[in-house]
């Protein structure tokens, strides 16, 4: 017997990378995380704290980090929401936006999570196919006129960057809410923060997963004009973000030097690697990310995928239309990405 919604009972749920345990052998290069740890600022926070903290609920609204992510961002406290991990926030839009006969739009491929929330709520989806140059397609976009669209700038898994001229393009066109997802941003050349200041309809995205080494916290925020802001607040958990986080994300976030010296070593270790990838004929795609979505000289990449796994190095293959004969690898330590080369040369 089935006891859940019909759309629950035959939808495919959102699979996250594999995740080998603590203190295996296993190089782990599947899931986008940061290559080094966290800020010893932010650890120093995390060792120190104060257990009438843990008595106590946290702050509802996590002000002490809003107020350190404003000052870093320039933008007041109150244009900033926070989650637990900006993959909350996601599905606080889907839940306050989508319904049935409201539709849910993005580009594609994409991150699968925006059509697995859309599922949930019943409410439409709407892919439009990225060309293959992966260049925004705006105008078809617009056209949908979605009552939200998703675009995560840079792109995943392509690893590509979104221009900020084609995201103020679609925010100026759409009547419904533009979620662009910065998960990446660390990463990248540009961003889109000031579109928030711009238009009403806009949300960016940030997460502390990537840039600042802190997948395992669980903490991600949104900036947007406050009174779009005011509505998602009415809806998410009371205490969405417990107080570990909050703090630790502060100290971490208020670390940019930190974060942006860990970023220009993944960026100078990500054109090291995709040139060595290159070397051993594999197609390269360009990079504003963490990663790189590549394709094997003969397009076997589930092959290699499995091999990988089988000498102890995971990847991320996805079986599904466009991506079937490609691979994601996430950027390693030095030592890592030159594992993995010597491992796929014995592989070809």
């Amino acid at each position: 017997m089935n006891y859940f919604r019909k759309s629950i009972h035959e939808m495919s749920g959102y699979i996250p990378g594999e995740q080998p345990p603590l203190g295996s052998k296993i190089i782990k290069l599947n899931s986008n995380e940061n290559a080094y740890l966290p800020s010893q600022k932010a650890l120093k926070v995390l060792r120190e704290i104060d257990g009438e903290m843990l008595r106590r609920y946290p702050d509802p609204t996590a002000k002490q980090f809003r107020l350190v992510a404003g000052q870093v961002l320039g933008v007041p406290d109150d244009w900033i929401v926070v989650g637990n991990g900006s993959d909350d926030l996601l599905n606080l839009i889907v839940r306050a936006v989508g319904e049935t006969g409201k539709q849910v739009v993005c580009p594609s491929p994409t991150y699968v999570l925006y059509r697995t929330l859309a599922e949930i709520q019943d409410a439409e989806f709407l892919e439009v196919p990225y060309p293959d140059d992966y260049q925004l397609p705006v105008d078809l976009l617009i056209a949908a006129q979605g009552a939200v669209t998703f675009v995560a700038s840079p792109n995943s898994p392509s690893g590509t960057a979104i221009s900020v001229a084609d995201l103020d393009k679609l925010a100026k066109g759409l009547s419904g809410i533009l979620v662009i997802d910065e998960a990446y941003v660390d990463f990248a050349e540009n961003n889109a923060l000031e579109l928030t200041k711009k238009y009403n309809n806009v949300i960016v995205l940030r997460t502390l997963s990537k840039g600042y080494s802190l997948a395992g916290l669980r903490l991600g925020f949104g900036i947007a004009n406050p009174a779009l802001i005011a509505e998602l607040n009415k809806i998410k958990d009371s205490y969405n973000v417990d107080a570990l986080a909050y703090l630790v994300g502060a100290a971490a976030i208020a670390d940019q030097n930190y974060k942006t010296a860990n970023a220009e070593k993944i960026k100078a270790s990500r054109s090291k690697l995709a040139l060595s990838l290159k070397e051993l004929g594999f197609d390269i795609w360009p990079s504003q990310t963490n990663f790189l979505l590549v394709r094997p000289p003969n397009g076997d990449s589930e092959r290699i995928y499995q091999r990988l796994k089988v000498e102890g190095i995971l990847i991320r293959y996805f079986n599904q239309p466009r991506l079937a004969d490609k691979l994601r690898i996430t950027v390693g330590t030095e030592e890592q990405n030159q594992i993995l080369i010597q491992t796929l040369k014995g592989i070809l």
